[in-house]
């Protein structure tokens, strides 16, 4: 069973039409692009953008600690606290004049989920100064 190219001279066509094929993947593409499923999860926090034009204030000598070792134990100035009590120290150290830095310091084997947790809890607390320390050593990779 040959195909014939338009003309009646018994010869198989040589071509093949590709615009079906073409007409297929394209389906098949947007397919794909609207079954990914997209990544909503994420917890915003504000970040200090350095201002050169801006005069340094005076800044509280006390800076209270948030570490999470990597068994995820949060630690509060070096004291295990579970995180109620996490947030009444947050939410007493907004009430201080002028507010103190808060330094958070994950360790690297630190599960994801237990240092999500806690960053909603700081985000929910409404501190303003917040520091990551650790992150120095990524300092040049991007």
């Amino acid at each position: 069973m040959a195909m014939s190219g338009g003309s009646d001279d018994g010869e198989p066509m040589m071509e093949m039409n590709m615009t079906p094929l073409i007409d297929v993947l394209l389906v098949l593409l947007i397919m794909f692009i609207i079954t990914i499923p997209i990544q909503t999860h994420a917890v915003k926090v504000d970040l200090p953008v350095n201002d050169p034009n801006a005069k340094q204030q005076a800044v509280d000598p006390q800076k209270n600690k948030v570490t999470i070792d990597p068994t995820g134990t949060v630690s509060w100035n070096g004291s295990p606290v579970d995180t109620v009590t996490l947030q009444q120290y947050l939410e007493q150290t907004t009430q201080i004049n002028p507010e103190p830095e808060l330094h958070f310091q994950p360790n690297p084997q630190a599960r994801y989920a237990k240092v999500d947790e806690v960053l909603a809890v700081i985000k929910r607390s409404g501190v303003a100064k917040l520091g990551f320390i650790g992150n120095e050593q990524y300092r040049n990779d991007f």
